[in-house]
């Protein structure tokens, strides 16, 4: 293989969907499996979604959520039970038919969702008060047949996520679900992927099927297309009537539940991959790098060699201590310009060159991946110094984001600049009078849809932008994926 091929060979602006699927091949985070939508994780893309999984898991069971295993087949009469959210996935449902060359009767759904399993069974377990909250969070795969153009970790038939299922005595309660969880994912997101996002409710075009409300946080990729980030949502009583969700209160009083659903999946990877990455390739926030640092000796002699490699391993022993994550590249045949370019492209936030004209200096040089900027770092400093440059490099890629979200976002009053702020790749802020026809409009002559009604912005002052009556809210619209 040639340079050329080793390499990403194409620049993120002018071919940003052929960048994107080098990256995700090159820095090896997958490939794509034999059946056609499927893919395959590799080591580092596994064990990033590991760091966002540890990372979610811990908020949740701190705030009193367990976590459960749900079977992934689903029989039809289950899932046809609450209509409108059957008919929504019925399209992107797989079917099992055949037990061998038997055919089984009442077909078998792979699993695209768990409401319907999951409430069949609350439907058993909670009897009364005392049984609530019910608080259970299911880290599975789903699979929905997909129907568009796959692209790794944005569009495939199967993905890893989350998929959480909360059971309230209250409205209000279940209604506080929703809000603390959105608000959970989006410290998640910003502080752990550095990505910025906007955070409000969907419309009831646009919503979760078979929820009251559906809350979202949304964000914006290089390209100009929204990112539908994750969801939560509340589903009232739309679940626990046909299913029959029941309690009794403390006056003995049966009462149906209220009920909440939310859920993130490995999509979060493809943002990252998208939001930071470069011509090089990969740029992996610190937080969630399988390698935060890698540490690459340089001599041309034995005598060298030996000197180097036992302040690499001192090095790595000393951040290891940390509790950073540290990999040093013993590799003897390839020369260090070849393991600085391949550690680029797989996004290692830190690398430390140690050559001996840096013994003698009593440093080491110091390379950022997101800004590729070089310093110096005295011995004596590594231990103190390292951990603050990492939050330094999370910091700097969140504000770098913040500020493409921020640049990408124009406020509109005139309909007809609507469609030519969309083709720069713009997020578009603009009134939107609530009546779904301006909606379904926008949304045929321009590609665009309503993303976001952004808490706090309920109550617009201006005109619809589409049909000039009076707005109810300002909304965000965009083209997604």
């Amino acid at each position: 293989m040639n340079k050329e091929e080793v390499g990403i060979t194409v620049s993120k602006k002018e071919d940003f969907s052929e960048w994107y699927t080098q990256v995700v091949l090159k820095a090896q985070l997958a490939d794509y499996a034999p059946v056609k939508g499927l893919i395959v994780l590799r080591p580092d893309g596994y064990a990033i979604w590991e760091s966002i999984r540890t990372i979610l898991d811990e908020k949740l069971k701190k705030t009193g959520h367990r976590n459960g295993f749900l079977p992934i087949l689903i029989p039809e009469s289950l899932l046809g039970k609450e209509k409108s959210h059957f008919a929504g996935f019925n399209p992107e449902v797989f079917w099992v038919t055949h037990s061998g060359d038997t055919e089984i009767g009442d077909r078998l759904a792979l699993r695209p969702t768990s409401e319907t399993l999951a409430y069949s069974l609350y439907s058993k377990w909670i009897q009364s008060w005392r049984d609530l909250p019910l608080k259970i969070n299911f880290w599975n795969t789903a699979l929905r047949a997909e129907i568009k153009a796959t692209k790794p970790f944005l569009r495939t038939s199967e993905f890893l996520w989350q998929e959480g299922h909360t059971v309230h005595a209250t409205q209000e309660e279940a209604e506080s679900e929703v809000l603390a969880i959105l608000e959970i994912y989006k410290k998640t997101v910003e502080e752990e992927l550095a990505i910025p996002v906007i955070t409000g409710k969907k419309s009831n075009k646009e919503k979760f099927v078979g929820a009251v409300y559906t809350t979202t946080m949304e964000s914006i990729m290089p390209d100009g297309k929204a990112l539908q980030m994750g969801t939560s949502h509340f589903l009232g009583q739309n679940f626990s009537k046909p299913f029959d969700v029941k309690f009794l209160d403390k006056n003995n009083v049966e009462n149906y539940a209220w009920q909440t659903s939310w859920g993130v999946s490995w999509r979060l990877i493809g943002a990252t991959i998208m939001v930071h990455g470069d011509d090089k390739g990969l740029v992996l926030p610190p937080r969630v790098a399988p390698i935060q640092i890698v540490i690459v000796p340089i001599y041309y002699s034995d005598k060298d060699a030996q000197r180097v490699n036992q302040k690499a391993d001192e090095v790595e022993r000393l951040l290891v201590s940390k509790g950073l994550r540290v990999h040093v590249d013993r590799r003897d045949e390839l020369t260090p310009g070849f393991k600085y370019n391949e550690w680029e492209l797989r996004g290692v936030p830190l690398r430390i060159e140690i050559g001996p004209k840096d013994l003698d200096k009593q440093k080491v040089t110091v390379a950022r991946r997101h800004n590729r900027q070089k310093s110096d770092l005295p011995f004596d400093k590594i231990g103190s110094e390292i951990g603050t440059i990492l939050q330094q490099i999370q910091d700097e890629m969140f504000t770098a984001a913040k500020k493409m979200l921020d640049d990408r976002t124009v406020t509109l009053t005139d309909y007809s600049r609507f469609k030519p702020e969309l083709e720069k790749g713009h997020f578009i802020k603009a009134p939107w009078c609530g009546n779904a026809t301006c909606e379904e409009k926008i949304k045929e002559e321009t590609m665009a849809d309503i993303r976001v009604i952004p808490f706090g912005s309920e109550n617009s002052t201006g005109k619809c932008i589409y049909c000039g009556q009076q707005g109810s809210a300002d909304v965000i619209f965009g083209r997604a994926y």
